[in-house]
Formats: C-alpha cells, sequence, structure tokens
C-alpha cells in the first residue's frame, strides 16, 4: 500500500521505548460525501475504523470497527486499498514512549442499511453519530482550534486525506 504522507513530530528524543496501535479505516463515498463518524461533544469527525486488534489483519479491523462504530456494513469486494498515514510522536501521556502508528485507508462500499453501533464507553460519551458529510465541511471543522483530551494530529490527518481524495478526483 502506498503511503499519502507522514506525520513526524521529531519530537521522541530520549524516548526509551516505542508504543505501536495501527488502525484501519473506511472511506465509503455516496452522492459526493464521505461516511464519517461525528463526535457531538467534541465537534470532529474521523473515518470509520479504528486499531487493530494482536494477530487482527487490517481488512478484519476494518469490517469490525467500522461496523463498531458507524453500523455499516462492508461489503467485502468492494474493499480497496488507498494508502496509508504514518504517525510518529513523543506519547501525550508518557515522555518517555514513542507513538508509531499506521493508519491504513481503504475504499469501500456498505450495505444500505445501517444497523445500531456497538460504541465503547467513551465513543459513546462522545455521542459518536455516522453521518455523510460535505468534504468541505470536514476539513474546516477539523481544522478548527477546539478543547479536546485528543492530539490534533488525528483531526489534521483526517482533513489531509480528505484534501487528497478530492486532489484525486474520488470527490
Amino acid at each position: 500500500m502506498r503511503m499519502l504522507f507522514a506525520l513526524d513530530r521529531k519530537d521522541y528524543a530520549g524516548c526509551t521505548h516505542v508504543h505501536r496501535r495501527d488502525s484501519a479505516r473506511a472511506v465509503i463515498i455516496r452522492s459526493g460525501c464521505t461516511a464519517m463518524v461525528y463526535s457531538r461533544k467534541y465537534d470532529y469527525y474521523k473515518f470509520p475504523g479504528g486499531g487493530l486488534e494482536p494477530h487482527e489483519s487490517p481488512v478484519a479491523a476494518l469490517q469490525r470497527e467500522t461496523m463498531e462504530e458507524s453500523g455499516l456494513r462492508i461489503i467485502p469486494a468492494s474493499i480497496r486499498e488507498y494508502g496509508f498515514v504514518h504517525r510518529i510522536q513523543r506519547s501525550m501521556t508518557d515522555e518517555t514512549e514513542c507513538w508509531v502508528q499506521d493508519n491504513y485507508y481503504y475504499i469501500c462500499d456498505a450495505e444500505a442499511a445501517v444497523r445500531p453501533q456497538k460504541l465503547d464507553g467513551y465513543e459513546a460519551e462522545e455521542g459518536f453519530t455516522l453521518v455523510f458529510a460535505d468534504p468541505l465541511t470536514v476539513i474546516h471543522t477539523n481544522r478548527r482550534p477546539k478543547q479536546t483530551p485528543y492530539d490534533p494530529v488525528m483531526f489534521e490527518r483526517e482533513a489531509r486525506v480528505l484534501e487528497y481524495l478530492r486532489l484525486e478526483k474520488y470527490l
């Protein structure tokens, strides 16, 4: 899979260990809009998907996480590699830890029916909601300063992937 871009803070000198948590994310496009998970609490968007479990393939995580977060069941035959974003930086919670993550993006289709979400506690508390959003709205929203417990790199990652999708005429 091709690397779309890297998000490298170069702030990890002195780290003594690495924490790696790769993820898989769904790019589902309908009528020029993209399926996004919207956080009502913190006002940001992210592509459906999430972290790979130990020994889980990116495609298996893509299907599982998309279903859990959005209620969308991906059509397996539609899954196509798009690209990945490599992220590396010092951990926000442990100054001796380097955080490394490859975020794998797949263009795919989903069944029309939306099933109930199976949200983790923090996802439910944030009010994760499936929306089909205009890419420019997502880009603008994710680039506005906001108070969240998250590193803004996550918001920028999603905005830049949308810009790539627009540049390459997927949107």
